[in-house]
């Protein structure tokens, strides 16, 4: 019975040991088969600057390591990215700039990008995204009296560049507001920062294929709202003329004497000396 016990023993440590060996033997082939790749930690857009805290390293088996793809924070910490990427997506060659600029290389030649905010509301809650078409409308409400406020659509299919979310403050109180980039020309650019000073910016978001343009539309005002017409102008009263009346002129005579004779001769007028 004891010998039993020894034996029984003896097996159990000799199969501990042998299973404990194959372990270790298992993981360093694993190991062996894998290499450090270089991801994202959080979503990012194009554009950014990619520091350290924002990358990790992980374990990729050999044969997925993507091509491009870097074993080093150090290699690609302050590389800029190209295009967007989602978190724990292996940061590869391709997808960065080292010169920096990730925006600007989508900008074409002759082109502009304009960025505008808008709120859950204005900006089609939140559902803008780059590669969208837009219509830009303002309305301006400081103007001479409450029925001349008016709404007007100033720019038509627009691109988007990029879009994204950032907090700022309002009445001292933190809101969610997006930051929308356009592709515009000059001129529309200049349209867009007029427009941020003078009213509120409504975004409107076109159908995929939709690239029709209208003719300049009319601005809709607070009386088109309320089904009238405006009130016509108020009539412009003539200046009064002023008329002065010329006296009648009053014939001048002198009285010539010549020697015992005397007489009395008539001058000329003013206006008869006007009119010589």
């Amino acid at each position: 019975m004891g010998l039993a016990v020894v034996l029984g023993l003896a097996a159990a440590v000799v199969g501990y040991f042998g299973l404990s060996a194959m372990a270790n033997q298992a993981r360093r082939a694993t190991l062996g088969e894998t290499r450090d790749v270089v991801v994202i930690a959080n979503d990012v857009t194009y554009g950014v600057r990619l520091e350290k805290p924002m990358l990790r390293v992980v374990k990729y088996p050999k044969e997925s390591v993507p091509t491009g793809a870097f074993s080093s924070i150090d290699s690609v910490a302050g590389q800029t990215t190209k295009v967007f990427m989602t978190a724990k997506e292996p940061v590869t060659s391709i997808k960065l700039s080292s010169l920096g600029g990730g925006l600007s290389m989508l900008v074409r030649e002759g082109m502009r990008a304009a960025s505008v905010e808008v709120n859950q509301v204005s900006g089609v809650s939140g559902f803008i995204l780059p590669g969208d078409r837009v219509d830009m409308l303002v309305t301006v409400e400081k103007v001479a009296t409450p029925e001349d406020s008016y709404t007007q659509t100033i720019l038509q299919n627009a691109e988007v560049l990029a879009a994204g979310q950032k907090t700022t403050t309002q009445d001292n109180k933190p809101i969610q507001v997006q930051a929308v980039t356009l592709l515009v020309k000059p001129q529309e650019a200049e349209i867009m920062a007029h427009a941020t000073r003078q009213g509120s910016i409504t975004l409107v978001l076109r159908a995929r294929g939709d690239d029709s343009t209208l003719a300049k539309l009319q601005p809709v005002k607070t009386a088109d709202l309320r089904g009238r017409q405006p009130a016509p102008p108020r009539p412009v009263r003539p200046e009064p003329r002023i008329i002065v009346e010329r006296k009648p002129d009053v014939p001048k005579t002198v009285t010539i004497i010549r020697r015992t004779a005397k007489s009395e001769e008539q001058l000329p007028s003013d206006s008869s000396n006007a009119r010589k």
